[in-house]
C-alpha cells in the first residue's frame, strides 16, 4: 500500500515557504563544542533595522511558533529564529540541559554571526531562555519581551497548578507525547478551546514527523520539579 501524504511535513514545507518569502534563510552553525544550531537569519539584513531574536516554546521547531507573525515582524525588524537544542535541526553532544545552556548557545550563536545587540521575546519555555540570556549577557540584550512564562513562579503557585504529574516519566509521557492518547491529553492541556474530535492517523503523522525517534528531555529531574509541580 502506498504511503499515505503527511500533513504534518506538508504544513513544515508551508511554513518553510512562509520564511523564505519574508526574506529569511534557513541555516546551520558549528558551534565547535559538540553543538549545532539551526536558524532562519535575514536573507539581506539592513542597517536601518533593529535585530529581534524571536525563541520558541516547547515544540517541533521554531516555525511552528512564529509563522503566523512573522511578516509583519521582519518588515520593521532583522528577525532571527533559531532551533533552540534538541528541538527542529538544533543538536548537541554535551550533557547539559538547562535554559542556562540553551542560552549560551543562543548568545554563541548571535556572537558568531557578528551580532552584538537584539532585543529578544521568548514565548514558554523560549522565555525562560530568554531570560536566562539577558541575566548572563546583559551586553548582547537590549530589550526583553516574556510571553506566557512563568520565571517567577513560586511554590504555592505550582500548588495550584492544572499540569500536576508525580514523576519525571509521567511528564515526558505527557510533553513528548509518543501515542495519540498522551497527545490527545497534551492538546486537552495546552488549549483552553481543545478541537474534541482529532483523527488518530493525522495524531500518529504529527508524533512521527514532531517526535518521531528516540525522545530526549531537555530538562534535568530537578528542573521538571520546579517548572511541573513534580514532589
Amino acid at each position: 500500500m502506498a504511503a499515505c501524504i503527511s500533513f504534518t511535513a506538508t504544513r513544515d514545507r508551508c511554513f518553510r515557504f512562509t520564511f523564505s518569502n519574508a526574506g529569511l534563510k534557513s541555516a546551520t552553525t558549528d558551534l565547535g563544542d559538540g553543538t549545532i544550531m539551526h536558524w532562519w537569519a535575514p536573507k539581506a539584513p539592513k542597517d536601518s533595522k533593529p535585530n529581534l531574536l524571536l525563541l520558541h516554546g516547547f515544540g517541533a521547531n521554531a516555525m511552528w511558533q512564529w509563522n503566523d507573525v512573522l511578516s509583519p515582524l521582519t518588515r520593521r525588524f532583522n528577525v532571527y529564529v533559531p532551533d533552540l537544542v534538541f528541538f527542529g535541526d538544533s543538536h548537541t553532544t554535551r550533557p547539559e540541559r538547562s535554559e542556562a545552556f540553551q542560552a549560551q548557545c543562543v548568545a554563541a550563536l548571535l556572537l558568531a554571526h557578528g551580532l552584538h545587540t537584539t532585543s529578544v521575546v521568548g514565548i514558554s519555555y523560549g522565555g525562560f531562555v530568554a531570560y536566562s540570556l539577558a541575566a548572563q549577557f546583559p551586553e548582547l540584550v537590549e530589550k526583553v519581551v516574556l510571553c506566557c512564562a512563568g520565571v517567577c513562579l513560586e511554590d504555592k503557585d505550582l500548588d495550584e497548578g492544572m499540569f500536576q504529574v508525580k514523576t519525571v516519566d509521567e511528564a515526558v509521557d505527557i510533553l513528548l507525547p509518543q501515542t495519540p492518547e498522551k497527545l490527545r491529553q497534551l492538546v486537552q492541556i495546552a488549549f483552553a478551546m481543545p478541537v474534541k474530535a482529532i483523527p488518530t492517523c493525522f495524531l500518529n503523522d504529527y508524533i512521527n514527523i514532531a517526535f518521531g525517534g528516540p525522545c530526549i528531555i531537555f530538562l534535568s529531574p530537578s528542573q521538571l520539579s520546579f517548572y511541573l509541580k513534580i514532589r
